[in-house]
């Protein structure tokens, strides 16, 4: 049985807090929820502050519309796509205005979406208007452009068949496969350190995939289709198609059904990949939701930050609305919120509050939010909060004046009180993915990702500073105190991920600590 925290106080936005006009086509939120990336018709992009409730960066790179924005993991970059066949990754710790383009890459035809890998920026994810998908690694030892392509049964034996129409792509929450939705209701899936396609999964009734997101753990995935109906999965476990195995474990049927939506045992579950295999299974949703009396088709959806509600944007051409759903409740319908008579074209949540924005097709964007009654009692505990004046009646030592002499002893203690004037704190960034293996020993990139574990270091138990990488624990090692004292790295050779390491082989430098956004006012000030 499911029991909901007390404290959890996070719930649904319900009416509107402010406008943002910004001539935008979408907008979207960073990682800290302070700041909203938009994308405009004119080929520029901006950058809106949330506390401010004004534009603080313009990103001018683009000759046609913006199709897509996306947000490195802390903020540094933003990747804008355009039709105008570019991608175009801003640094936003560029002193300049403009921002320096930090990097752009050029492809043979209009670009619909673009987006980040969750653990490194300097790895695109692009999907082109003609239907194919391109993985681009910009890292210099490792730099490529790989087209992902469907692997057709006519491949297999030989003869020639016409793959499917790519329409939607992303990445999951950890960036070690890619979901691509095609436009005859397939979901594919490859492996992003390989490119390989390794899962192909029908889901019925679907039709054109649309829209695909992902909760931030990436255990649930919800799929928009042309059906006008929006379903959510289960997303399978994909480790039996990650490495050969010698024996093939049981699967109880519980385990079974959270995998792949059947029961699957020793001898029916799938075996591991082998060359040029591709593990083909049915997905049924969780929940599907609609709208039966009206038919709408739906815009966008997204999830909010602890998955317990999905919020969808109708395609409405004569009003503006959003409804949303509880998924703690079973996927029970909650509201309708009504923004207005301007279509919706996007939404997207706030990553950490009960906070929405959605966008109009006259390039408005609502802020939604959730209001909370101010309940001033708390703060006191002889408060008492009333519905209207009434006549206060003072006591009689109530507002007496305090002596000068206890006033004069207290003063008197708190200067004799010590003072810490020695102790200085420095923050510091947390040190990269590549320092803290070479801690641990010299570390054998390919031979990590070729799968030889105890090739890939050379040695262990160098005393290091600390296992912490940008607020993650480096996967595959760990800390050891012995009981003499001494801190010791140690290497978990069952855990080491060979997707991670290759992800964070060559990192970029979105670091927290380790840069700043320069605002640049109307006036010419600088503030930072």
């Amino acid at each position: 049985m499911k029991y909901k925290d007390p404290f959890h106080t996070l719930s649904h936005p319900t009416s509107i807090q402010t406008t943002l006009q910004a001539a935008a086509l979408f907008a979207k939120f960073d990682p800290s929820g302070r700041f909203l990336a938009t994308g405009r018709h004119n080929g520029a992009a901006e950058i809106w502050d949330l506390e401010t409730k004004n534009d603080i960066r313009c990103l001018d790179g683009h000759v046609k519309p913006v199709t897509s924005v996306d947000w490195s993991r802390n903020s540094r970059y933003v990747l804008t796509s355009s039709k105008d066949w570019n991608i175009v990754v801003w640094d936003l710790a560029s002193p300049c205005d403009p921002p320096q383009r930090y990097n752009t890459l050029r492809f043979d035809a209009p670009v619909v979406s673009a987006s980040f890998h969750p653990r490194n920026s300097r790895i695109i994810l692009a999907l082109l208007q003609t239907g194919e998908a391109y993985l681009c690694d910009t890292r210099k030892e490792s730099k490529s452009r790989t087209q992902l392509k469907e692997v057709v049964d006519g491949e297999r034996d030989g003869s020639s068949s016409r793959r499917s129409y790519m329409t939607v792509a992303r990445f999951d929450p950890s960036g070690k496969h890619i979901f691509i939705g095609t436009s005859n209701g397939m979901l594919l899936v490859f492996r992003t350190r390989t490119k390989s396609m390794i899962a192909s999964h029908k889901i019925s009734g679907a039709n054109v995939m649309k829209g695909l997101e992902f909760t931030k753990n990436g255990r649930r995935l919800v799929t928009n289709s042309s059906d006008r109906t929006l379903r959510q999965f289960t997303v399978p476990s994909y480790a039996h198609l990650e490495s050969p195995i010698t024996s093939s474990p049981t699967t109880s049927g519980k385990e079974g059904e959270k995998a792949g939506g059947s029961s699957r045992t020793a001898s029916s579950s799938p075996p591991p990949q082998q060359e040029g295999e591709i593990w083909e299974q049915d997905l049924e949703p969780t929940h599907r939701f609609n709208d039966p009396i009206n038919r709408t088709a739906w815009q966008t959806m997204s999830y909010s930050p602890d998955g317990e509600w999905l919020a969808g944007g109708a395609a409405d051409s004569a009003a503006h609305k959003v409804y949303i759903w509880d998924l703690s409740n079973d996927g029970q319908f909650v509201s309708a919120l009504d923004g207005g008579r301007e279509p919706l074209t996007h939404l997207h949540w706030h990553p950490k509050k009960s906070v929405t924005a959605s966008t109009t097709n006259q390039g408005n964007i609502h802020i939604w939010h959730c209001p909370n009654p101010e309940r001033w009692g708390a703060f006191a505990g002889g408060f008492e909060e009333v519905d209207e004046n009434v006549e206060y009646e003072e006591k009689e030592n109530e507002f007496d004046i305090e002596d000068e002499a206890v006033l004069l002893e207290r003063k008197m203690k708190a200067e004799e009180e010590d003072v810490d004037i020695d102790t200085i704190t420095v923050a510091t960034s947390p040190p990269s993915n590549q320092s803290i293996l070479a801690g641990a020993g010299a570390f054998n990139s390919a031979a990590a990702r070729s799968g030889s574990i105890s090739a890939a270091f050379s040695k262990a138990g160098t005393p290091a500073p600390s296992t912490m990488t940008n607020g993650a624990a480096t996967p595959g090692v760990k800390r050891d105190t012995s009981p003499n004292g001494a801190d010791a790295m140690q290497v978990d050779t069952m855990n080491l991920d060979p997707d991670a390491l290759w992800a964070e082989e060559d990192p970029d430098d979105d670091v927290p600590g380790t840069w700043k956004m320069k605002v640049l006012m109307e006036d010419g000030d600088d503030d930072e």
